[in-house]
């Protein structure tokens, strides 16, 4: 029994890595200046020159052609979507899998980026080997309970403004001249002790990756970041300073995110597989 993965673009999954597993990526929606259009049609800075950017998920119609086009090429069909907390993008997904009906199952995978696209390659991956439906799940629920995302940017003002933090947060920021730290956890992003410069922050992040280390464990992780490649790249080439990843790519978060954390983000996300035994 063949089982396929579809997900949502907010999971930042890189394009080569989508096509080499065959995992179908839902776009999400963006109203610019009062004009909805998909995810992907613009350039993020054209994006961010706009005067009024709202976003929206898929609708439950998308999410049904998607499964559908997808059943035509496997037996059962894994949906693994952005956290519920922040998006309706998952209650589409649940609409448009009893829509379609059969051996489709919808995951809330509690997190998004970087992390979402961790959790989304682990389960393609089994899949990819031929695990049943059942196992390709159990994977997926694995690497949800196992995976961080980490990131530092310029300021939190951006999630202040979706809600997504107090503005107390964003005020003490712009005060001390500090780098906010946060981490989604969850579903939700908590706030943790920020740092003295940009640098400082990365070395906390660093720290917490290889906190997680234990002998023969195998580091996965994905370096993600909002128009900041170069951070990102450097991030991950420290990563690998640190461990030999199995899995390690850069995940650049799409115009949706974008507008909620605002560009210069960048971070990790990463989990451990421990040893078997």
């Amino acid at each position: 029994m063949s089982v396929a993965i579809v997900t949502d673009s907010a999971a930042a999954l890189p394009g080569e890595l989508a096509a080499r597993y065959g995992v179908t990526v839902v776009p999400m929606w963006l109203s610019v200046d009062g004009v909805p259009e998909p995810e992907g049609k613009r350039s993020l800075e054209r994006l961010l020159a706009a005067s009024d950017v709202t976003t929206s998920a898929p609708t439950p119609g998308e999410f049904e052609t998607a499964i559908k086009e997808t059943r035509a090429r496997a037996d059962d069909v894994l949906v693994l979507t952005i956290a519920s907390s922040m998006s309706a993008t998952h209650q589409a997904a649940l609409v448009a899998g009893s829509a379609v009906g059969g051996p489709v199952r919808v995951i809330d995978t509690k997190t998004a980026g970087g992390a979402q696209a961790l959790v989304v390659l682990a389960a393609a991956e089994a899949a990819a080997a031929g695990a049943p439906l059942e196992k390709v799940e159990a994977r997926a629920r694995e690497v949800i309970e196992r995976v961080r995302l980490v990131a530092t940017m310029p300021s939190l003002d951006h999630l202040v403004r979706s809600g997504r933090v107090p503005g107390v947060a964003a005020w003490a920021g712009r005060r001390l001249g500090i780098n906010p730290l946060f981490e989604f956890d969850r579903g939700q992003v908590r706030a943790l002790r920020p740092a003295l410069s940009r640098q400082a922050a990365f070395e906390r992040m660093l720290a917490l990756v290889d906190r997680g280390r234990v002998d023969g464990a195998r580091l996965h992780v994905a370096a993600l970041h909002a128009l900041a490649v170069d951070a990102a790249d450097e991030l991950l080439d420290r990563v690998r300073v640190l461990e030999h990843p199995t899995t390690a790519f850069v995940a650049e978060f799409g115009p949706v995110m974008v507008v909620h954390t605002g560009p210069g983000l960048a971070g990790v996300a990463w989990w451990w597989e421990q040893p078997a035994g």
